[in-house]
This record gives structure tokens, C-alpha cells and sequence, in this order.
């Protein structure tokens, strides 16, 4: 935005970011003939409220706008400036920078075009559609008034510099606007030589981006040139090209000599632009970098740019712009289309120009789609788009390919992680972990290996890296998967195998270890069952399940069991070891997810095999019994619960002794079972010295005392101590909020309980409060149709039939 004061008016410069070269030209131009000028880019600082400025010039009087297809976009800015001064039925001024068709509210005003004539007949226009074609009425200001704003004043924008060497600008080129513009800001900003680096993953267009900016900004510019950085051997000599170009070197001068004399040249000279592309390692280009006062543009995959020059993070498209980009290239699809088809391919722009290309070919949007679920790697090897040197797929084999030639460890380390989930993966975790001596261990035998080892992977943006964990891209690691050969993937498993085993956090029921299971919980989902080899592997895999349902997501661990008891039976054979144990995990995910039925049938063939292959009293084997009661008891067998319940018990305190947990466990249980059959009194007692246990050997916080304790209160309470119950079942709540969560399924059961005790004793309120909290938890937690959320809120219904009852006399 521009405000120029004229005959004693106020103009507000109206313009789109996109536009920001024709606003800078337009305000030199006026500038330059007089009139007085306020340029957001020069004139406004850090912390200036933008739209304060705005409604400040606004109110200043009248309108210049620079009409542009970018200019009548929704959500630009201008929308609301245009529509605030037709509102105030002000006068709007308009030149048009480009082909546009304005919208209909404007169409009857006369817009003269800059665009496609000579830059002196296009700041007549100007200066014309600003004062009207009249002589002038004062003295012209004295033309030295540019020298004040430094310099020689840019080109008509779109016009090239004399020293010129720039790619051809991709006619496709979408969106970017808002990066443009900050580019542009951070470069004109700078009070010396502006170094600015653009950096992203292979593919997501930062070549494109250098040169769209180069072309829609070559008007500020008196040489451009452009070096292909990628192999550093071949920077010199093009540099001496430009020294012998622009005179400050003979030519057939050596090339070192040449660059010395161009930097020398370029010290003392501005508005210049060199473009460094597709350059790696900061350190070598560091004494190409020259001082003065122009311009310097490097694209790179590495982020590592912060002693040398300003970063500037190229991400992937929004969902816009992917769109805007699959139909630049000439895709005819639907919306829905197109906004799955950018979702699959990750928003990543070349991914999307290729995808576009295949489109134009012929293949439809469903036939592409189901190619990329087939193979990724391979789709992305086809349809290239003429502005990328290589297709995405090609790109990621000759990335990976040079990081093993670089770093083998870092290379091993991608590879595994190509098999695991597209979420952040705890490396620093694993440092001194791996026990085999294999690249990958080599990498990850320290914390400081391991640190170079992931700076490796983020130097070619295969990755991010934050707080010790590595996140391959989504795209990037399905073409890197594909690519695996039989022996690669297989080496690979091992691999990522060896990963999960040296981050596993430890003890599901120790809270302190809470969060690093979530952390790694997608990963140990994604991992293919058949690729796992080793018992500590099959362990980490099947107790992440474990987490789940400690979690109340069942389902989730049912699901995933599934497939590894299946995968398992299968290779290791149903009496395996690993097998029995993942069939009575599967069993608790049954029990669960109230497939009792299912539970049981497992359980009990898991009891019969333990049985004869371990023996009556083998610690497994009695385990798997304790299970075995409790699928009874769920299904209204509560006496052959019961008894089965005793006879491990009396098993496991022969075998184990009295202070095992196990042994406390299954104590615990029968207490509930005698409780359920009307032994009220005989379920107390064993409550009681079985929680006195439980907290002398396991803690008062260990989640098996507190659900002893809970189930305590709840035998007191039927015994009618409605106080001693509330009393001890509020002080289980308070302990399994803090140590399992609030939403916890065993914290939500003590908080209905303890509810039900609240009403007994008259604390209708106090009940009524704790029921509706505990109604919305399970509700979201468990589901509307789990059996406990349909209890508590059945109690509620009969809180409030009774509360609602009329008094009797």
C-alpha cells in the first residue's frame, strides 16, 4: 500500500502482495515527479499495527488501486479495502497491472494498463491517472528528491537486466505469494549484503521458487545471474563467466583471479542478484559469498544456514495451492479429486506436477490413485515435469544413495525408519542400545554418534529432527520403502527391529514411563509382524497393546493383536511361546471390548496347552487361569469363577508365597467374586489383608492396590459403612487421578462407585456432579454402548426419579 498527498489530498495505493514489484515502481515513479509517498515496505516498522496504517491512510482521502488477477482474490487485504472506500462512496482510482477483469461493482471504471507498454508511456499512464492530463500548477520538484531513497530507481517490472543468465520462469507457477513477499521484505530490508537461504525437502519447489522471484523482481535488478551450485567444482568458473561479462575481468583470465576481481567489483555496486542453486554444504560456498550491496539467493536441502545466511523454511503447499497447481498443469478433476489426490501425495509440489502430468495423459484420477496405493516409487518415477531435473523418485535413490556413500549409519537408520510410522521417532533414545555390531549401531553407540549421524539425514532434508527424535516426510519415506530391494527390506526389518527393542521404555504400569510409550506407540503399530524376528521384539511389539488398554482403546489393541497372533501362529506355530502369550493378550483385548465369549475361547485353550507344556503350577499357567476366572465371571459363571479362582489362589501362594504380586492379584479377584455371590463380609476380610499387602510390597500407588481399594469401598458400602466406603473411595480417586489420568477406564469405575456411596449417604449434589463427569469420560472414552457407560448412566436416571418423587405424608 502507497499514500501519496496531492493538491492538498491524501492517496492511498491500493495492491496485492503478489504485486509488490509494481507497487515499488509505482511509488519511485511518483516519488520522482513530486509527490509525497508512504510505502509500507519502506516507511513501516516491526510492531506497526497493519491494519491501524491501513484504516489511517483510508481515512486520509483518495484511492489508487493496482488491479491484478491477484488483487480480487477473497482473502486478500484488498478485498476489504476496495469494498470500504465503494462503501464510503469515495473515488477509487484505478490502473491495471495485468490482464484481470475486475469485479462487476468496478467494471464501469476506466482502468488504463501499465502492463504491456514502454516503462516511460507506462509512468506517463501513471502520473496521468494520478493528476489527470494537465500542465502542472507548481514548480516540479527538484529531481535529485530519488537520491534520497539511494540509488538508481528500478525497471518497469517483467523488464530484464542487461546481465541476465536466469532460467526460463515455469509458465505453471502457483501460489508462494505470501513467501514471495517476505522474501522480498528480508532482502530489501537488509542494510548490507542480503544473504537469504531457501531450504526444504527434495521436490517442494525451491528452484521455482528462486525463479519466479528472480523474474518477478528482475526490474530491481541491474545483473542477475544464476550458478548451479550442486557440484561446488563448477562455482568458480561460472562466476569468472559474469566477471567476463560484466568487464571486471579479461577474458581467459583464470578463474580464481576472475572471482577475486568480480567480488571486488561487486563490493563497490547494487542491485545485483546472485542465485547459488541446489548448493549442500555451507562451508564451501562461504568465500563465493560476496559483500556489497546486492542480493544473494541459495537454494538448499540442508537447514544448516544460520552462520551464513537467513533461513527460510520452503514447507509443502496448502491444500489451495496444491489444487491451484494440479489444474495449472491442465488435470481435469473434480474438487474432491483433487483435494484427495494432494492428501495422498503429501502436498508435495513436484510429486503433484507429476501427478498432473499422468492425469494429462490419460489416467484418471481413481486409476492414479489406486497405482499410488500399489506402489508409490514406481508412479513417481513417471511423468516428470519438464521445470524439475529429475522426478521425485529419482530423487530420493540419489539422495539415499549418497548418503550411504557419506554416512552408512545415517543411511541404515532412514531405511528403518521407512518401515516404522511417519510420526517422530526417539533416536537419541536408543544411543548405546543396539547390540550388534552393524552400522546402524555404529551410528547410534553414543548420544554425540548419534547426533552426527542425524545431522546427515537433515543435511539432505530427508527428515526432521527435533528433541532427539527423527521424522521422515510421509512422501518421501513411502518412494524410499518402495524402493527397497528383498535383501534391503529384509536388512531393514532387522533394523528397525533393533530400534523398538533399544527404545523401549519399560514397565507399562510405571506412570514415569507414560510418556515415552506414546511416543513410540506408532511405531510399534506400523511395524510389519513378519518382520520381526527376535523374543524382545515380538515383547515390545505385543506390550505397546498392553499400553492401549490400560488406555481404554481396546479396539485399537484388539485389531492389532489380531494380526499378530495371526502372523505368529503361522511362523512360530500356536505353542510357541511368543504365541501363547500374544493369544492371552488378545484375550484381554476381547474381554475388553466385551467379546467375552471370544476371551474365554482363547483363554481356555491357552490354559489346556500351558497345562501341558509347563505344568499345573507353573507361574504362566496360574496366570492364565486368574484370566480364565475372570471371562467366567463375565459371563454370569460367577461360582465356577469362583472356584477356579480359589484353586489358583491356593496354587500360587504354595508356589509363590503370599506377598507375590500375582498371588495378590488373584486375591484380589476372588474378593470380587464372593462379593458377587452375597459373600459380602468373606469379600471384605480378603480385601482388607489383601490391600494391606499390596500396599506394604507394591505402594499405596501401584495401580493394583488402588483397584483393591476400590473394590474395598464398594463391599463396604453393601455392608452399609456408607461412610468408611466414601472415605476410602475418595481417596482411591484422588490417587488414580494422579497417577492414571483422570479418564483412565479403572479411575472412571472408583468414580462411579464412589458416586452411588455419595448418594446413599443424602450428597445429592455432591453425587450428581461426579456421576455426569464420570457419564461424559465414559462417553468418550469407552463409547456410548460400553456396558459401564450405560451403567453410570442408568444411575443417573434413577438419581432423578428419586429426586423428583413427590413428598408423601
Amino acid at each position: 500500500m502507497v499514500g501519496v498527498e496531492v493538491s492538498g489530498g491524501a492517496w492511498f495505493v491500493s495492491h496485492a502482495g503478489a504485486d509488490r514489484a509494481w507497487a515499488e515502481w509505482a511509488a519511485w515513479q511518483l516519488v520522482d515527479a513530486g509527490f509525497q509517498v508512504e510505502l509500507d515496505y519502506w516507511d513501516w516498522g516491526a510492531g506497526d499495527n497493519f491494519v491501524l496504517k491501513m484504516n489511517a491512510a483510508l481515512d486520509r482521502g483518495r484511492f489508487l488501486a493496482l488491479f491484478s488477477p491477484s488483487y480480487f482474490e477473497p482473502d486478500r487485504f484488498t478485498t476489504p479495502e476496495w469494498t470500504a472506500i465503494v462503501a464510503m462512496k469515495e473515488k477509487i482510482t484505478p490502473v491495471r497491472v495485468a490482464e484481470v477483469v475486475a469485479e462487476p461493482i468496478l467494471r464501469p471504471l476506466i482502468a488504463p494498463d501499465l502492463f504491456g507498454i514502454g516503462e516511460e508511456a507506462a509512468r506517463r499512464v501513471l502520473l496521468e491517472a494520478v493528476s489527470g492530463p494537465r500542465r502542472p500548477t507548481v514548480a516540479p520538484a527538484f529531481p535529485g528528491a530519488l537520491r534520497q531513497l539511494g540509488g538508481s530507481g528500478p525497471r518497469l517490472p517483467g523488464s530484464l537486466p542487461r546481465v541476465w543468465n536466469l532460467p526460463a520462469r515455469n509458465a505453471s507457477f502457483t501460489g508462494r505469494d505470501t513467501l514471495i513477499v517476505r522474501l522480498r521484505q528480508d532482502l530489501a530490508a537488509s542494510s548490507r549484503v542480503a544473504v537469504q537461504a531457501l531450504h526444504g525437502r527434495g521436490g517442494v519447489g525451491k528452484t521455482q521458487l528462486a525463479v519466479e522471484y528472480a523474474h518477478r523482481f528482475a526490474g530491481e535488478y541491474e545483473l542477475a545471474w544464476w550458478i548451479a551450485a550442486e557440484d561446488p567444482a563448477l562455482i568458480p568458473d561460472q562466476l569468472a563467466t559474469l566477471a567476463t561479462r560484466i568487464g571486471a575481468a579479461p577474458a581467459g583470465a583464470p578463474s580464481a583471479e576472475a572471482v577475486e576481481a568480480l567480488s571486488g567489483e561487486l563490493r563497490i555496486r547494487s542491485r545485483w542478484l546472485l542465485v547459488f542453486d541446489n548448493i549442500e554444504d555451507p562451508s564451501v560456498l562461504a568465500p563465493y559469498l560476496p559483500g556489497g550491496g546486492g542480493h544473494v539467493l541459495i537454494t538448499s536441502r540442508s537447514p544448516h544456514w544460520k552462520a551464513h545466511a537467513s533461513p527460510l523454511d520452503v514447507d509443502v503447499f496448502s491444500r489451495a495451492e496444491s489444487v491451484a497447481l494440479l489444474h495449472a498443469h491442465g488435470a481435469v478433476l473434480s474438487h474432491t479429486d483433487a483435494d484427495l489426490l494432494a492428501l495422498a501425495l503429501d502436498d508435495l509440489p513436484l510429486a503433484l506436477a507429476q501427478a498432473a502430468a499422468l492425469l494429462t495423459d490419460g489416467l484418471s484420477a481413481a486409476d492414479l490413485t489406486a497405482e499410488l496405493a500399489r506402489n508409490t516409487a514406481e508412479v513417481l518415477a513417471e511423468g516428470r515435469p519438464a521445470e524439475y531435473p529429475v522426478s521425485l523418485a529419482a530423487q530420493v535413490r540419489f539422495t539415499t544413495t549418497r548418503l550411504a556413500a557419506d554416512h552408512p549409519g545415517a543411511a541404515a537408520l532412514i531405511s528403518a525408519l521407512s518401515l516404522l510410522a511417519p510420526e517422530p521417532f526417539p533416536v537419541t533414545a536408543c544411543a548405546g542400545r543396539l547390540p550388534d555390531s552393524t552400522p546402524l549401531a555404529d551410528a547410534l553407540a553414543t548420544r554425540l554418534t548419534g547426533t552426527t549421524a542425524v545431522r546427515a539425514i537433515t543435511r539432505h532434508s530427508l527428515a526432521r529432527a527435533q528433541d532427539g527424535t527423527v521424522q521422515l516426510h510421509r512422501l518421501s519415506q513411502t518412494v524410499l520403502r518402495d524402493q527397497l530391494t528383498d535383501d534391503q527390506r529384509e536388512q531393514a526389518g532387522r533394523d528397525a527391529e533393533a530400534l523398538l527393542t533399544a527404545a523401549d521404555p519399560g514397565d507399562v504400569g510405571l506412570p514415569s514411563t507414560w510418556t515415552a510409550w506414546r511416543v513410540l506407540l506408532p511405531h510399534l503399530l506400523a511395524m510389519d509382524p513378519a518382520l520381526i524376528t527376535s523374543e524382545a521384539g515380538r515383547d515390545v511389539v505385543r506390550t505397546a497393546c498392553w499400553y492401549l488398554m490400560d488406555r481404554g482403546q481396546a479396539r485399537t489393541a484388539r485389531d492389532r493383536l489380531q494380526k499378530l497372533h495371526h502372523t505368529w501362529s503361522r511362523q512360530l506355530g500356536p505353542e510357541h511361546e511368543d504365541t501363547l502369550w500374544t493369544a492371552q493378550y488378545l484375550a484381554r483385548a476381547h474381554h475388553d471390548t466385551q467379546d467375552h465369549e471370544g476371551a474365554r475361547a482363547l483363554d481356555e485353550d491357552t490354559f489346556r496347552r500351558r497345562r501341558r507344556l509347563l505344568g499345573e503350577d507353573h507361574r504362566d499357567t496360574l496366570n492364565t487361569a486368574s484370566n480364565l476366572a475372570s471371562d467366567l465371571a463375565a459371563l454370569g459363571l460367577t461360582e465356577e469363577a469362583r472356584d477356579l479362582d480359589e484353586d489358583t489362589l491356593a496354587r500360587l501362594r504354595r508356589v509363590l508365597g503370599e506377598d507375590d504380586r500375582d498371588t495378590l492379584v488373584t486375591a484380589s479377584n476372588l474378593a470380587i467374586r464372593l462379593a458377587a455371590l452375597g459373600q459380602v463380609e468373606e469379600a471384605r476380610d480378603l480385601g482388607e489383608e489383601t490391600l494391606a499387602r499390596q500396599r506394604r510390597v507394591l505402594g499405596e500407588d501401584d495401580r493394583h492396590t488402588l483397584s483393591t481399594a476400590s473394590n474395598l469401598a464398594s463391599d463396604l458400602a453393601a455392608l452399609g459403612l456408607t461412610e468408611e466406603a466414601r472415605d476410602l473411595g475418595e481417596e482411591a480417586l484422588a490417587r488414580q487421578r494422579r497417577v492414571l489420568g483422570e479418564d483412565h477406564p479403572e479411575t472412571l469405575i472408583t468414580a462411579s462407585n464412589l458416586a452411588s456411596d455419595l448418594a446413599a449417604l443424602g450428597l445429592t449434589e455432591e453425587a450428581r456432579d461426579l456421576g455426569e463427569d464420570t457419564l461424559a469420560r465414559r462417553r468418550r472414552v469407552l463409547g456410548e454402548d460400553h456396558p459401564d457407560t450405560l451403567i453410570t448412566a442408568r444411575l443417573l436416571e434413577l438419581s432423578d426419579a428419586t429426586r423428583d418423587e413427590p413428598d408423601v405424608e
